[in-house]
């Protein structure tokens, strides 16, 4: 996440000469030019943030810890980071942002939905009308028992894109009245869990899942119009300590109707534990000025953070292809005696290592369609 540098360096240069017979606009006062501004400095604060929450992602998806998502709620952090961003990028037209946001997502998606599509045709499937969520994804994209894996993480492209689209509105209303509109977002979610539940199918999946993410999204917008920094320390302390504390109560009570206490199975759980949870994550550095700017000292992990947030998007649509090539590329291990003496074939720690090797080369292969889509020189590795 950038963060615009302020303010200029003063000029040490000599003032000119005057010249001679300057002409009719001599003695007028020269006009000011503004320096030009230098480049964005990344926020390695959240940089960090979002290289953790997309480990985190491939963590859950290849063990299954229940307690992941309490440990760290990566959807959440991640909507949070996106809103916060986008309030900044609404400082220009939004018109022009919400181009440059679709440009953004869309073809790395396109790409990456060509193989999925095409695997899964080849495998039997035939779509209908509901292709077209392939093009523009509003709804779940349509797909096929076998292909689930791979396109069941979708969701959050959805979310993602509708909150983008709404965020013009969003950020409007949140200017209007900041605290109220914060605190009322999560009046969507208690109003399906309790008293309406949505419909089923698409309209009802993005219902859940944009009621369960709203906080998350108007944090961002919270922290980057600096209202975390206005409101007293020990008011947000409290105010996410209850709902953390609600979050996870709610998840353990109620665990025998989804048979886990797995945030991913219970939105309102999700909503209110990542609240809190990115609630304390953005107030603390607001508060407390954290930047991790000491991270640029230790090259190689500052180069991975910045190879995981310039391919965020390869690597969350790649990851579990990557996971679900692993599981025959080991199975070809078991043939070699040397791999099965020396090898831990069936640990699942080793099914998230090369699965992480398999996520590298899709990064290596693929991850220049968003140099591509940023209008940026393609390049194996930024």
């Amino acid at each position: 996440m950038g963060a615009h540098s302020k303010g200029g360096t003063r000029s040490l240069a000599p003032a000119p000469a005057p010249v001679p017979d300057a002409g009719p606009d001599a003695g007028r006062p020269a006009r000011a030019v503004a320096p030009r501004p230098g480049p964005a400095q990344r926020d390695r604060y959240f940089d960090t943030l979002r290289a953790v929450a997309l480990v985190r992602v491939v963590t859950y998806h290849t063990f299954g810890w229940a307690w992941c998502g309490l440990v760290f709620p990566s959807m959440g952090i991640m909507f949070g980071l996106a809103g916060t961003l986008m309030a900044r990028s609404l400082e220009r037209p939004a018109l022009t942002v919400l181009r440059s946001r679709l440009r953004r997502l869309l073809p790395p998606f396109w790409f990456w939905g060509f193989f999925v599509v095409l695997a899964m045709l080849l495998h039997g499937w035939m779509p209908g009308r509901e292709i077209v969520y392939w093009i523009v994804p509003l709804g779940d994209p349509p797909g096929d028992a076998w292909g689930e894996q791979a396109w069941e993480i979708l969701w959050y492209l959805r979310t993602y894109l509708w909150f983008v689209l709404l965020s013009p509105a969003l950020l409007w209303l949140f200017r209007r009245a900041p605290v109220p509109v914060l605190l009322l977002s999560l009046a969507p979610v208690l109003v399906l869990n309790f008293l309406r539940s949505p419909p089923d199918g698409r309209l009802g999946s993005a219902l859940w899942d944009l009621s369960t993410y709203l906080f998350c999204w108007i944090l961002g917008f919270a922290h980057h119009d600096g209202v975390l920094q206005r409101i007293r320390p020990a008011a947000v302390v409290a105010l996410s300590l209850a709902a953390l504390g609600y979050g996870g109560w709610y998840a353990v009570a109620h665990q025998a109707e989804s048979g886990t206490y797995d945030l991913d199975e219970n939105p309102l759980a999700q909503a209110f534990w990542s609240a809190g949870f990115v609630t304390l994550l953005m107030w603390a550095k607001a508060h407390f000025r954290i930047d991790f700017a000491r991270l640029t000292r230790l090259r190689r992990t500052d180069r991975l953070v910045t190879v995981f947030n310039a391919r965020a998007v390869t690597i969350y649509l790649w990851h579990e292809i990557a996971l679900v090539l692993a599981v025959p590329l080991i199975d070809r291990f078991w043939d070699v005696p040397a791999f099965e003496r020396y090898l831990p074939l069936d640990s699942q720690w080793f099914l998230f290592g090369i699965g992480w090797i398999l996520i590298a080369v899709f990064v290596l292969l693929c991850g220049w369609v968003e140099d591509v889509a940023a209008r940026k020189r393609p390049r194996l590795l930024p």
